[in-house]
């Protein structure tokens, strides 16, 4: 069965719950995982998803910051989240298809913005989760996918000038070092990259650009990852960004990320 799930840092689900209708009605993937929720899970306003037959939800949430969300039209098992970086914040959920695959959703922390983790507790802890991400994923077996905001650009051409990134936080040498063993932990494909291997490519353009179409200076944070057994073969995944949803009216600086798996 041909299965679409789009990941979205949604920037508060409570703010843009019409945007995320609006990708519902428009788009129809079978899976929205949404990130930096911003609400109590009781506050997720599910109505709206359940009545264009996204009856199903595993959600985690937080008052004003962080927060997760599967929203499907696919049945889910939830299942119990890890506890990646030790802090216990809403940056995990996960749920189960009848076919065994597991649908991980992760909201990767930012990490401030000096890249020393003996002087910025944020990077330490932004640290910590990707250690804790790799050591889980040394340890499982299950067919998954795990997609969310991982806020790590990791190649050269997932940002728009690597030479003047290096020492900023996203795309530094210590950060993608890190992100790449965890991606090598458990043998995840990067599905997007698979399919879309050539050139610049991003996800995130700043709120601080005065044109931020115009200007372009993006970078690809968010991130559709699957195990080797499940993973389409490269141009198969039928992965793309929705561009056009970060030009929406009040729209989160993140665009919707897809991909197609057979599961």
């Amino acid at each position: 069965m041909a299965v679409t799930i789009c990941t979205w840092n949604i920037n508060s689900v409570r703010l843009r719950e019409g945007l995320v209708l609006r990708l519902l009605r428009e788009e129809a993937p079978d899976i929205l995982c949404l990130q930096e929720t911003k609400s109590p899970v009781d506050k997720i306003p599910r109505e709206g998803f359940a009545a264009l037959g996204y009856e199903t939800m595993i959600a985690r949430g937080d008052k004003g910051y962080n927060g997760v969300a599967i929203i499907s039209r696919l049945p889910l098992e939830p299942l119990d989240p890890q506890n990646f970086g030790g802090k216990g914040d809403a940056r995990h959920a996960v749920g189960r298809l009848k076919s065994g695959v597991e649908i991980h959703n992760v909201y990767l922390p930012a990490g401030g913005d000096v890249p020393d983790p003996a002087v910025n507790e944020k990077f330490a802890h932004k640290l910590s989760f990707i250690d804790d991400l790799t050591r889980w994923g040394e340890a499982e077996k299950a067919p998954a996918i795990l997609v969310g905001d991982l806020n790590i650009a990791p190649r050269e051409d997932d940002v728009w000038s690597h030479k003047q990134l290096l020492k900023v936080v996203s795309h530094t040498p210590i950060e993608v070092e890190a992100f790449e063993r965890a991606r090598a932990a458990r043998g995840w494909t990067d599905v997007t990259r698979g399919d879309l291997d050539e050139g610049l490519l991003y996800s995130w353009w700043s709120y601080r650009a005065k044109d931020w179409d115009a200007a372009d200076k993006g970078r690809r944070l968010d991130h559709v990852w699957a195990t080797a057994d499940i993973a389409p073969r490269p141009g198969a995944g039928g992965s793309r960004i929705l561009r056009a949803a970060r030009g929406w009216e009040k729209p989160s600086d993140h665009a919707p990320v897809f991909a197609t798996f057979d599961i």
